[in-house]
């Protein structure tokens, strides 16, 4: 069986691509289309792409491209529309909801989209950039998602078999696309050693500094608190020098780390802070709790799924730093063991479970014996 993988864009290193990555470990001689690929941009990620068969479009060979990744989704339908996937048996699609991916001709072949939302931009959640504030480009961008809203439906009934990060995101696409979609979280990578180390005074909070994830919430409040904060990730369109500018002396930015970083971060903190709007599911908190951290979130999106209230961890109600403020300070005075019951919530999200589930899917839709 041929199988092809299929990505929006390749620019930076999240969740959405920790899920292509594990489609690619089963499918490893699958070429990966995409429209741009841009691995200066990936940091210590970069590796992990360099020997796989990345098969860009012709926006690859546009300049600056790299700082065009939203004004090209004007062109994205026409882009992937022109992809060719005939040769192929299966395309999986991995859907981010930046562009509309789903446009491929794909044959004969079984088209199966891994969503992880219907594109946020065109259907009022939050995204990375506040493009309603100028009232210009407010009035274009309203009439170019009109007709990006009618394609992106169109291509959504191009798809055999939709497969949700969520819940929250099965629903979407019930509500936008009228299809229904099978859920399968989303695999969560976990530290090497289960071994609980003792907690340090600090909270932890990062990922894609994008506006969205209100990273702003988390530095005012513990400025405010006066408690030391730790910020890991690559700042999107201008936001991270607005975060710099938020905070107080007791918030360190570390940039870009690595995943073994990362990890000694996250088994050291107090708690893991996630003050994301209308998360798609959210897969930092799990790796949280998979290093025995529990988590305050924001109650909002995928994370209701995946965060047990008192259990392992808690949320706040309110987007605003106060409501945050009161959280932290109510966590401080809960004399909980947390690591445990996190490490137990997490072990549900593993890797394995995802890719044996994938298999399963294929297998039990007739397309592939595996």
């Amino acid at each position: 069986m041929k199988v092809a993988l299929v990505h929006d864009y390749i620019k930076e290193y999240g969740g959405a691509e920790r899920v292509l990555e594990a489609l690619h470990e089963l499918f490893p001689d699958a070429p990966v289309f995409t429209s741009v690929y841009c691995p200066q941009f990936l940091g210590p990620h970069k590796k992990r792409f360099a020997s796989w068969d990345i098969r860009t479009s012709w926006l690859q060979h546009i300049p600056l491209k790299e700082k065009l990744i939203s004004p090209l989704r004007l062109l994205a339908p026409s882009v992937f529309k022109h992809m060719d996937f005939a040769d192929f048996d299966v395309v999986i699609v991995s859907a981010t909801g930046a562009y509309q991916s789903n446009m491929i001709q794909k044959g004969t072949a079984t088209h199966i989209c891994y969503c992880h939302t219907p594109p946020r931009y065109l259907y009022g959640y939050a995204t990375a950039r506040n493009w309603k504030k100028n009232p210009l480009v407010r009035m274009f961008g309203e009439i170019a998602n009109h007709f990006l809203r009618n394609t992106d439906f169109q291509a959504s009934q191009n798809v055999d078999y939709f497969i949700a990060n969520s819940n929250e995101v099965a629903r979407r696409i019930k509500k936008f696309y009228r299809k229904d979609a099978t859920i399968m979280y989303p695999p969560v990578d976990t530290p090497h050693t289960t071994t609980i180390i003792k907690k340090q005074a600090f909270f932890l909070t990062g990922g894609r500094l994008a506006q969205a994830k209100h990273i702003d919430l988390a530095i005012t409040a513990c400025t405010t608190l006066h408690v030391p904060l730790k910020v890991f990730g690559k700042g999107f369109a201008g936001y991270g020098e607005e975060l710099k500018r938020l905070a107080g002396p007791t918030v360190e930015f570390l940039g870009e780390i690595s995943d073994a970083e990362k990890w000694q971060y996250m088994k050291t903190a107090q708690a893991f802070i996630f003050p994301s709007e209308d998360e798609d599911f959210g897969i930092l908190p799990v790796e949280a709790m998979a290093s025995g951290t529990p988590v305050i979130a924001y109650h909002s999106g995928g994370v209701i799924e995946t965060v047990i209230e008192k259990k392992t961890g808690l949320f706040f109600h309110s987007l605003s730093a106060s409501s945050l403020i009161d959280a932290i300070q109510k966590f401080e005075k809960m004399p909980i063991v947390w690591s445990k019951g996190c490490q137990k919530q997490a072990a549900q999200f593993s890797k394995k479970r995802f890719q044996e589930k994938i298999r399963s899917f294929i297998s039990s839709h007739g397309t592939m014996v595996m």
